[in-house]
């Protein structure tokens, strides 16, 4: 569920940031349903799902939720915040897995292998971060 946070201070409203949180077991989640938050979040924003930038952002959870769940097996879970103003959207993918995600050379021969690369260009930030176990990556997209 995508549930938007208001804080007022004074007479103006500042808005906070809208989030989204999931996590999954050892089944993993289904890929549709991180791409249906991120569409949910966006269109709470008031931002068009079929805009170049929305559909950039399906690409960008899509593939890194995929590679949770396909090298990973274990619990994980998927964390979206939008920024106020719908202009940033990051994006944090946590799993069982110590292993970084690795940018593989493009390669028009090879069938597969090139999501994270498209993931490198879509991104204005994208980041590994250990954890007591598995690892988080974390990918931040201007949505503006």
């Amino acid at each position: 569920m995508v549930i938007p946070l208001m804080t007022r201070a004074g007479n103006a409203a500042r808005p906070e940031p809208l989030r989204f949180t999931t996590a999954w077991d050892l089944s993993g989640v289904p890929i549709a349903d991180a791409r249906d938050a991120v569409s949910a979040l966006l269109a709470r924003a008031g931002r068009r799902a079929d805009h170049e930038s929305a559909l950039g952002a399906h690409l960008v959870v899509s593939e890194l939720v995929t590679n949770a769940v396909r090298h990973a097996p274990g619990p994980g879970a998927l964390l979206l915040v939008l920024a106020p103003g719908a202009d940033r959207l990051d994006i944090a993918v946590r799993d069982s897995s110590p292993h970084p995600p690795v940018v593989r050379p493009r390669d028009p021969h090879r069938i597969g292998g090139h999501g994270l690369l498209l993931v490198t260009r879509l991104c204005e930030y994208l980041h590994t971060s250990r954890l007591r176990i598995g690892k988080q990556v974390m990918a931040r997209m201007n949505l503006a």
